[in-house]
């Protein structure tokens, strides 16, 4: 897409343009990410639960075995689609 220019705002605030936004899928009220790498900021769109909450609990064994997180994660969800609702 190239280089779009914007200004920050004195509370720190920029607009991503409409182009971005449409590249990227993003609607109002979407939550993103701004990840910082070797002095570039990137803004990434998170869509899950899981995207979001990336990096809030520290790994209790390293090296993290993600295959099994995600097998963890896909049961718990499952679980919680088959629990009756008010259960």
């Amino acid at each position: 897409m190239g280089q779009t220019l914007t200004t920050i705002t004195r509370k720190g605030q920029v607009t991503i343009p409409a182009g971005i936004r449409r590249s990227l899928g993003l609607e109002p009220g979407d939550k993103v990410a701004f990840i910082l790498d070797q002095g570039e900021v990137k803004v990434k769109p998170i869509k899950s639960v899981l995207d979001r909450s990336f990096g809030a609990v520290k790994p209790r064994k390293r090296p993290e075995d993600l295959a099994e997180l995600e097998r963890l994660a896909e049961e718990a969800m499952a679980e919680d689609a088959l629990r009756p609702l008010g259960g």
